[in-house]
């Protein structure tokens, strides 16, 4: 029963409350100011992450698809790492994604959460 009892805590404490689990199935958790797309292992490019970040903005946090992204996480990123964003300018890095017009440093909400079927149709 104690045995029990310490690992349904543990995955408690693994998966925290504020975590939002965005279509692609990556895990969004609030941070500050701020947001993190966490690694979920695998395959997981720069569109995966933004997918993920549009996808919780629109979703979980209610705002319109013209609201902007930024990345504030730096370049390059480490194999494993996750991704920070926020929906401020301040601290604003490039995007990471190919891009030859608009913004650099930023991708509306719309435009984040569309990559999420453009990856599913590049992956079928």
């Amino acid at each position: 029963m104690i045995l029990r009892l310490a690992f349904a805590a543990s995955l408690l404490l693994a998966s925290p409350a504020a975590a939002f689990r965005a279509q692609n199935d990556m895990q969004v958790i609030a941070e500050g100011a701020g947001f993190h797309v966490a690694y979920r292992g695998g395959r997981a490019g720069v569109s995966d992450f933004w997918c993920a970040a549009g996808d919780y903005v629109i979703r979980d946090r209610g705002q319109p698809g013209a609201t902007r992204i930024y990345r504030t996480s730096g370049v390059p990123r480490r194999a494993g790492d996750g991704m920070r964003f926020s929906l401020s300018p301040e601290g604003a890095k490039p995007t990471g994604l190919l891009r030859p017009f608009g913004s650099k440093t930023s991708v509306s909400a719309a435009e984040a959460r569309f990559l999420c079927e453009a990856t599913r149709n590049a992956r079928n």
